[in-house]
């Protein structure tokens, strides 16, 4: 059973605030992985060592940069998901790795479906952000293709995908609105970023 908060998540001002905030954190991991390489490459010939450094923030931070850049860029999906899609508050059980990280958050739609998801693009732990409710969870999305999660007052929306991608009917209730804010391709295969 889920509580319908609002018509849309966006409509729920802690969400816009929590919106802001990540932009800005993905802001910031794109700038703290692009902007010291950069910085090195500017310093080769002026100063001592620098093609050395440069050399070694390339070899550490490029497999990092296309992933932050990817984040950045599919913010809009978040934010075109809290603009179309209402906040639902939902149980949920929150799936520990071996090292303690999360890994995937489960979600009972109804008493015969419960979805899977993982966190992207980097996994956080929602259960201890600010929640005085680790055993709930609020959903705007689809459960077919995901969407965004926060911890209950909507100031942490992030980005889930179903753990186990999987192809859907193509058409049906709710799968144009799905499409039209890029929760699935017209194929009915489920976006991942």
């Amino acid at each position: 059973m889920s509580v319908t908060l609002t018509k849309a998540a966006w409509d729920h001002p802690a969400t816009v605030v929590g919106y802001k905030r990540l932009v800005v954190r993905r802001i910031g991991w794109v700038i703290s992985l692009g902007a010291p390489p950069l910085a090195a490459l500017a310093c080769i010939g002026r100063v001592p060592h620098a093609a050395w450094a440069f050399g070694l923030m390339l070899i550490l931070g490029t497999p990092y940069l296309p992933w932050v850049i990817v984040a950045y860029i599919r913010r809009r999906r978040v934010a075109s998901v809290l603009q179309a899609y209402p906040w639902r508050e939902f149980p949920c059980q929150h799936q520990r790795r071996v090292n303690g990280s999360p890994a995937t958050v489960a979600i009972p739609f109804c008493e015969d479906f419960t979805a899977m998801f993982r966190i992207i693009p980097f996994p956080v732990p929602l259960a201890t952000l600010e929640d005085d409710h680790p055993d709930r969870i609020w959903f705007a999305g689809d459960p077919r293709f995901g969407g965004v999660v926060s911890p209950v007052g909507g100031h942490y929306p992030v980005r889930v995908v179903p753990h186990t991608p999987r192809r859907e009917e193509c058409g049906g209730e709710g799968f144009d609105l799905a499409r039209r804010v890029g929760l699935v391709r017209g194929s009915g295969k489920g976006t991942r970023t």
